[in-house]
C-alpha cells in the first residue's frame, strides 16, 4: 500500500505533490470520513428501514456508534499514526468523548428536522421525509460533526506530531517535466 501511494505521489506534478504533502493527514482523515460515512449510511438506512423505522434517531445514533468504532481504528492506525504517544485507554477514551460531543452534533439536525420542523409523514409527504432525513442527518449532520471531529482529535486525542520511521523518510519529489 505504501508502496503504491509513493509511485502515485512521484506521478504528480509538483505543485500538486507540494500541497498534497503538505495536508497528508488532512487528507487521510477524509479518506477514513469517506469511509465511515459509507458505514453510517449502510447502519443508518439498514436499521431505519426496517425494525427502527418509527424511531428514526435512534437508528441514527446506533449507525454513528458502529461509524465511530471504525473511525477509531483507521484514524489512530493510519491518519494520525505520527501523532500520539497518550497512553492507548487514555487516548481512546478521549476519542470517544470528542466523538459523544459529534454524535449529538450529527444527530442534531435529523432531530431538529423531525421535531422542530415536523418534516415526517403524516404532515409530509414519504419522499420529501427522506429527502429531509437524509440533507439533515448525512449531509448537514456529518458535516458540522466532521469539522468538530477534525479539529478536536489534532488538539486533544493526538495532539503532538512523533516521528515515525515512514515520516522521516522523504517522499521524493517528482522530476520537472518539460
Amino acid at each position: 500500500m505504501l508502496r503504491i501511494a509513493r509511485a502515485v505521489l512521484a506521478r504528480l506534478p509538483q505543485p500538486l505533490h507540494a500541497l498534497v504533502m503538505r495536508h497528508r493527514e488532512l487528507l487521510k482523515f477524509a479518506v477514513v470520513g469517506g469511509t465511515t460515512f459509507l458505514v453510517d449510511n449502510a447502519v443508518f438506512y439498514g436499521l431505519k428501514l426496517t425494525f427502527l423505522e418509527p424511531k428514526p434517531v435512534t437508528a441514527k445514533i446506533i449507525a454513528v456508534l458502529v461509524a465511530t468504532i471504525v473511525s477509531y481504528v483507521l484514524n489512530r492506525e493510519w491518519s494520525f499514526r505520527a501523532r500520539g504517544g497518550r497512553e492507548r485507554r487514555h487516548e481512546a477514551a478521549l476519542f470517544f468523548l470528542v466523538s459523544g460531543v459529534g454524535l449529538v452534533l450529527s444527530s442534531a439536525p435529523l432531530w431538529i428536522s423531525r421535531y422542530v420542523f415536523g418534516l415526517e409523514t403524516p404532515e409530509v409527504g414519504l419522499v420529501t421525509q427522506e429527502i429531509a432525513d437524509f440533507v439533515s442527518a448525512q449531509v448537514i449532520g456529518t458535516l458540522v460533526a466532521m469539522v468538530f471531529r477534525y479539529w478536536a482529535l489534532r488538539k486533544w486525542v493526538f495532539p503532538d506530531e512523533k516521528p515515525t520511521p515512514d515520516s522521516t523518510r522523504p517522499i521524493p519529489a517528482p522530476a520537472s517535466r518539460r
